[in-house]
């Protein structure tokens, strides 16, 4: 028979146990890295070239991206994944969603790039309004896009020029 001292429950605090994430929680952490490691290798070249990597990192994820072997490869990941582990995720993890357009500022950008493109081939006084914003555009070629997409959008055509508007008009605003 075992007696139970009432007094032990008093004296007993979770917090003075608690040493930091459970071994599962380090476990998941890690393998994100790992995976965050794997999207940067299956990157296209111009966006791998764009993104801002420590060195080191950055040619480790170079070799992984020549690697064939299925053994080396696997390796090499867990090597960029423990190099992950010393660098800060969130501006890579930052990077990577405006590469994709997931960031909501990203996002923001598309529709009033979009909302621009309706106007212009909407209506000949948002070309004044849009070139007073942004003066380094090229009116000309803007104008003869606009009148090409009208003239598509007339005849049935493929909306080539109505995506080159969309081009345009989104690198005015980041030129901006």
């Amino acid at each position: 028979m075992r007696l139970i001292d009432p007094d032990a429950e008093l004296e007993f605090d979770p917090d003075d146990v608690y040493d930091g994430p459970s071994k599962s929680q380090q476990k998941r952490e890690v393998e994100a890295l790992q995976a965050l490691g794997e999207i940067l290798v299956k990157l296209p070249d111009a966006q791998f070239k764009r993104i801002e990597l420590p060195e080191d990192l950055r040619v480790a994820v170079a070799d992984c991206r020549k690697i064939t072997q299925n053994g080396a490869l696997r390796r090499q990941k867990q090597y960029i994944g423990k190099l992950m582990r010393s660098v800060d995720p969130a501006p890579i993890q930052a990077q990577i969603d405006a590469f994709n357009g997931v960031s909501a500022a990203e996002n923001a950008k598309l529709h009033q790039a979009e909302k621009w493109r309706e106007k212009l081939i909407a209506d000949n006084e948002a070309l004044t309004l849009f070139l007073n914003n942004h003066p380094d555009t090229d009116a000309t070629h803007l104008r003869q896009l606009i009148r090409n997409a009208r003239d598509e959008a007339a005849h049935n055509k493929p909306p080539k020029a109505f995506r080159e508007i969309f081009r345009v008009i989104r690198e005015a605003m980041q030129t901006k």
